[in-house]
């Protein structure tokens, strides 16, 4: 599933991105598989010893060797993760078919990373898809995460998009 720029503009906000970030459930693939089922494609790693790297932080860095567009590939341990791949949605993305987390999973996963850029498109989507959103369980899962950072900030910016989007009175 791919979860970050092109993941945003694929639900309609217009925005630049010049890397790939997607995520595969960990106990479906190691990171050894994952690099050897990549470099089939002509994505490589893009540091040394990647695949130890990708088992200690959960996250395979990685390059398109023709275009030299960088692709992060993330492993989902977690309930959350692994609930949004199995929701996720099948979309065309000029011409490639690709899977994106549903707007609200999408959300999330923005809050959570809480860079500016992250929350400026939780930002949008919320503006854009905010009314379709369970924002019970956006709350529930943002403020699970908090919890277990031990910091309130999610939670807090959460409900700043929820006013500025103007999905509660």
């Amino acid at each position: 599933m791919v979860i970050g720029g092109v993941a945003v503009i694929a639900h309609g906000v217009p925005r630049l991105t010049i890397d790939i970030d997607a995520t595969v459930v960990a106990t479906a693939v190691t990171p050894a598989k994952a690099a050897a089922a990549l470099a089939q494609m002509g994505i490589l790693p893009r540091i040394p010893d990647a695949e130890s790297f990708a088992a200690q932080h959960h996250v395979l860095l990685c390059v398109h060797e023709a275009s030299g567009t960088p692709v992060d590939l993330s492993f989902a341990w977690l309930p959350f993760e692994e609930e949004a791949l199995s929701l996720s949605q099948a979309c065309d993305y000029a011409g490639v078919a690709i899977r994106i987390p549903r707007s609200e999973d999408l959300v999330i996963y923005k809050l959570v990373a809480s860079r500016p850029r992250d929350v400026d498109d939780a930002e949008a989507l919320m503006i854009l898809h905010g009314a379709e959103m369970n924002l019970a369980r956006v709350r529930r899962v943002v403020g699970e995460f908090s919890a277990l950072l031990e910091d309130d900030q999610r939670v807090n910016m959460l409900e700043r998009l929820i006013q500025k989007a103007r999905l509660e009175p």
